[in-house]
């Protein structure tokens, strides 16, 4: 005798928040699994403060203020440019080996692809931003107002994590391979060596300052170093730059996802 089966009712797509966290959590689990990962971006970290500390910081002059306490705030808010590159790399390779692919074909939101992996490559970002500013206290930074300050110039260094996972997601996107998002993540390291992160922008040719002053870095660093004294300069424009960039970028990562 046949037994009639039913037909079975498909599962309900998964919401955005449940599809973003599941995303979230590969990446996360991704990273955490390859230890690699993390172990040489703490040593990168630390290398290149300890260079910019030790080796190259005798012949540099900030003014009135000690090197080591104008480097670190600096070099803390912008270690999301050296660490991006990873990112970039990453969402390249899940496209390249079909992962993305995989991911479309599911009834999910575009929009939980780019939050989760927001979520995931921001985390470990703010595991750089930690860990370097942990080096800066050990090669001699200390802070130059309360620790209430600290925390608020800490928390807009968070805060350009998110705004540079995103930029370095969607050069990942664009990338047609790991290697190529490799090299387009090297543009960061120009908008973060032209800018006052790590000399003064006065100091730079009169041709140069402008770019120097003007892009997005500048404001950036210039307003974790104004929270660490109590002042609120320049963090209206960083702010605005901020929320410029994710603004623009964050759109187009989610139409990149949409392309088949």
């Amino acid at each position: 005798m046949t037994t009639l089966q039913l037909p079975v009712r498909p599962a309900r797509a998964p919401g955005l928040i449940s599809a973003a966290g599941q995303v979230a959590l590969r990446a996360l689990r991704k990273f955490l699994r390859t230890p690699g990962l993390s172990i040489m971006g703490i040593v990168q970290s630390a290398m290149f403060l300890f260079s910019f500390r030790y080796v190259f910081g005798g012949a540099i002059h900030a003014g009135a203020t000690a090197y080591v306490d104008y480097l670190v705030p600096a070099y803390t808010a912008s270690i999301v440019l050296f660490t991006g590159g990873g990112i970039a790399v990453a969402v390249a390779t899940d496209r390249a080996e079909g992962f993305t692919d995989r991911l479309l074909s599911l009834p999910v939101s575009r929009y939980a692809l780019v939050v989760g992996r927001t979520i995931a490559d921001s985390a470990t970002n703010v595991w750089a931003i930690a860990s370097t500013a942990a080096f800066g206290f050990l090669f001699g930074f200390r802070l130059p107002g309360s620790w209430e300050d600290g925390v608020a110039a800490l928390g807009l260094c968070v805060a350009y994590a998110v705004v540079f996972t995103v930029v370095f997601l969607v050069m990942g996107l664009y990338a047609p391979n790991a290697q190529a998002a490799q090299g387009m993540s090297l543009i960061a390291f120009v908008f973060a060596f032209i800018s006052s992160a790590y000399v003064p922008a006065t100091s730079m040719p009169g041709w140069l300052q402008p770019f120097a002053k003007y892009q997005p870095i500048t404001p950036m660093v210039d307003a974790v170093r104004s929270l660490l004294t109590g002042s609120t300069s320049d963090v209206g424009l960083a702010l605005a730059w901020s929320v410029l960039l994710v603004v623009v970028l964050a759109p187009v990562a989610v139409i990149r996802y949409r392309r088949p």
